[in-house]
């Protein structure tokens, strides 16, 4: 029965110097969203966000831009050295779990002082051996350790990820800006001329005395209005242009674009599916999540500390104070011993250790949970975006065709003497205002397309092949 219960202690004792498991905790993703759908759209089984950035966006000068700003674009770079780096990390923890094989050698002459209590004559000592270092990991610090870092790597690969999601989105909306402004800049150039053709008119009849001063004057304060305008909205251009380019990791330049009334987005269906995609498919929520796991694996390493460790040390070589005996066989030497250490009396320092690893996974948790509501709202935002920004283009798409007609008709009725010039003035400045309007509201329901996109989780993915 002895000998029997001593197997099984042994056994014991071997599983969980194996399994290296008793403080590495287990990680369960918090819950934080129920089965309720986006309450601005109907669930759905499908995503936008599982369309790839290159089928969202057809311009092929945005596509291009997008390519260059994956290219080169330097907050990624940063991000993919962060990946090269927590590799590195997870390299250096991994090892502790196993042995540890080392070579050392030495070779020396001593002389001791013929003045000593016990004189020595000259003598060598050469050797060479083997170390083998193995502390047992019985208490799961290693194994969670190199959890914790193997957490923090997939983090910094998500959020990497979320990087060139960001960086899609913001390349696509400076594109869509850049595009708006040439829209405007035609507007105003367009209304420039119109009135600049006023303002001569005006000049025309003021010197045949068929209108007063005040009617140029009226005119040519119409068109410096206009001629102002074009002025911020080139100055608007360059700064875009600026902008963008630092996104394409490039100098400031001019960038290349499509026609400005042109739609670069080929969205015509807004499939968002439910909320709990989001917890697969936005990166930033899932670097979050590895993020808290690697701080709940810190608390099996801080509770580890807490206990004695155990360590496995011994050598083999050979050693001789001849080197011409080296490597004969009577040379040999070895040594092999087991050893303990561990906190006795500490003033609980080890217990602090504890409380500050399980705050810091507490923080982590709650940033996750945060990260997932953040997810959810920028969702809704989005949509909301989506659907009032639609109704509001045509409702100012409704007020430029009024505003146009207007225009003409008191131009007609100023030329037949029924109304004054302030009339033409009114509907000419109604106009030019609703024509910007237009143009604006038009940019941002494009835009809150593309930020609905990344809301979703799209535009990570890598290209392989562009259709």
């Amino acid at each position: 029965m002895g000998k029997k219960n001593a197997s099984l202690s042994l056994a014991v004792v071997a599983s969980v110097i194996l399994s290296g498991c008793i403080f590495k905790p287990d990680f369960e993703r918090p819950v934080v969203l129920n089965d309720a759908p986006f309450t601005e759209s109907t669930p759905t089984q499908d995503t936008l966000a599982n369309l790839p950035w290159w089928e969202i966006f057809k311009d092929p000068h945005l596509q291009d831009l997008i390519r260059r700003s994956l290219a080169a674009n330097r907050d990624l770079k940063i991000a993919m050295a962060r990946i090269d780096e927590a590799r590195g990390f997870l390299g250096i923890a991994r090892p502790d779990q196993f042995p540890r094989l080392e070579v050392a050698g030495n070779a020396t002459r001593v002389d001791g002082s013929d003045f000593a209590l016990i004189p020595t004559d000259a003598t060598n000592d050469f050797g060479i051996y083997a170390r083998l270092g193995f502390e047992l990991d019985v208490w799961g610090r290693y194994a969670s350790a190199t959890e914790s870092q193997r957490a923090q790597l997939l983090s910094t690969e998500y959020a990497m990820r979320s990087v060139t999601l960001s960086l899609v989105a913001q390349v696509a909306t400076a594109y869509l800006q850049l595009q708006n402004v040439d829209r405007q800049i035609d507007i105003s150039e367009r209304t420039l001329k119109n009135r600049h053709d006023a303002t001569v008119l005006n000049q025309q009849r003021f010197k045949g005395g068929y209108v007063g001063l005040l009617d140029v004057n009226q005119a040519q304060i119409q068109e410096e209005e206009a001629r102002a305008a074009l002025v911020a909205q080139r100055r608007a251009m360059r700064l875009i242009e600026n902008a963008l380019c630092v996104l394409l990791g490039e100098v400031p330049h001019a960038i290349t674009r499509g026609p400005s009334m042109l739609d670069p987005l080929s969205v015509k269906e807004l499939p968002v599916g439910v909320p709990a995609m989001l917890l697969e498919r936005r990166p930033d929520v899932k670097s979050a999540e590895e993020s808290a796991r690697a701080a709940v694996m810190r608390i099996g390493v801080a509770r580890a500390q807490q206990y004695p460790a155990f360590s496995i040390t011994g050598f083999l070589g050979l050693n001789s104070i001849e080197h011409t005996d080296l490597f004969k066989g009577d040379a040999r030497t070895w040594n092999i011993g087991a050893g303990l250490l561990g906190p006795l009396v500490d003033l609980g320092k080890s217990w602090s250790r504890v409380d500050v690893a399980e705050a810091q996974a507490e923080q982590s948790v709650q940033q996750y949970e945060q990260s997932v509501l953040v997810a959810v709202r920028d969702v809704e935002d989005a949509l909301v975006g989506v659907r009032t920004f639609k109704e509001e283009n045509l409702v100012r798409t409704e007020q430029v065709k009024a505003g146009r007609s207007a225009s003409f008709l008191s131009r007609r009725r100023y030329m037949d003497g029924v109304t004054s010039y302030l009339e033409v003035l009114d509907t000419e400045r109604s106009l030019f205002n609703a024509e910007l309007a237009q143009s604006n509201t038009q940019e941002r329901y494009l835009a809150s397309i593309v930020q609905l996109y990344k809301a979703l989780g799209g535009g990570w993915q890598a290209e392989v092949v562009v259709k």
